[in-house]
This record gives C-alpha cells, structure tokens and sequence, in this order.
C-alpha cells in the first residue's frame, strides 16, 4: 500500500484538528478504515478520495497521485476447482504477470476469505466450481471489491452471454494459454500498474 497516501491523510486530518473517529464520521465509514489509510494498509476507492479531499480542504489531484504512489504488487488470483487447471494455470499467470502475486483458490470460501483482506487487481474465475457458479460469486466479489478485473475461464462458449451480464471484462476459455493472458491484459477494465 501507498504509505505516502497514509501520510499525508494523517497530515491533513492532524492540522484540522480531528481524531480519526471524527473524520471516519464525516466520511460515514469506519475508524479502522482511517486507520488502515493511514498506516499504509489499505486504500480508499476513488469515491472515498474525492471526498477525502473535500473534507480535509485537500486537492483531489494531489490525494490521487499520492494514491497512485504505490509500492504495492498486485494481486492475481487463479480460482478453479480443478486441480490440474490450478497447477497448470499458475506457472502461465506467473510467467505473464512476472510483476504480480499470482495465488490460486479452489473453493468459494477461501475466496471471499482472501478479497475480505486484500485488495485484488486481477481475477481469472471459473464459471462452474463444482456447487458454486462462478457468475454468483463475480457478482459478490465485485460488491466487496467493484476495480476487481474479472476474467472468466469455462470450457464452454454459452456460458460467454451470461458472462457479460456479471461486470467481467474478459472471457477465455481453457486451458489458460501465455498469450491468450496476454491478449487479455490489454482490454482489463480498471488498467494496472505492473501488470503490462
């Protein structure tokens, strides 16, 4: 995370004179999410930073590119419930992506588990996770986490309609091939940086 951006919050918030719970309260969030800007663990969403600025009398510009100051990897996930998908997939991702954390995730829970506590650049889904349909949880995912770039994976094209109707900007389908991913970085949604 950008510990610029959590500095220069706390430098404002510190010269107006607020404690974090009072400027939690104007921005009707949490004091644990001030703290996380703060301590560099955690970012706002470009909503939050707009309204960050005007409450603390800040330019927007200047809390975006502080945001935009991140040292931060991105994070890519690999969620398939297939074994073989997941142990041929990851080393593709990894060897396209050579700037990202590439993890992969078999089960729904273990998903949300991971999209709860980090942020998540890029999300390559399967459609079908034995029980659970991939389209459900894009549509969860998105509500915790709405820049997630969202990928499907299938081995069936009529799935592709569906699909769309998700908020994906990307559809493959498998196996994961190097430059098919490739193709695929080009049109992300929300672009980011050290992925391309």
């Amino acid at each position: 995370m950008s510990k610029f951006f959590g500095e220069m919050v706390r430098r404002l918030r510190m010269e107006r004179n607020l404690s974090q719970q009072e400027l939690a309260n104007l921005l009707h969030v949490s004091r644990t999410s001030v703290a996380n800007w703060e301590g560099g663990r955690r970012m706002p969403d470009v909503g939050i930073v707009s309204l960050l600025a005007e409450v603390l009398g800040a330019d927007v510009a200047a809390l975006f590119t502080a945001a935009g100051d991140s040292d931060e990897v991105p994070n890519v996930l690999l969620v398939d419930d297939c074994p073989i998908i997941l142990k041929g997939g990851l080393p593709i991702l990894r060897q396209g992506l050579p700037g990202a954390n590439v993890v992969g995730f078999s089960s729904r829970p273990e998903v949300l588990n991971y999209v709860h506590e980090n942020p998540v650049a890029l999300l390559f889904l399967d459609i079908v996770l034995g029980r659970d349909n991939g389209l459900d949880l894009c549509r969860e995912l998105l509500k915790i986490r709405p820049r997630t770039n969202v990928i499907y994976l299938t081995n069936y094209k009529e799935y592709s309609f569906d699909a769309w109707d998700t908020g994906a900007c990307g559809f493959m389908l498998k196996p994961l091939e190097l430059e098919a991913v490739r193709k695929q970085i080009l049109n992300l949604r929300y672009p980011v940086k050290g992925l391309i």
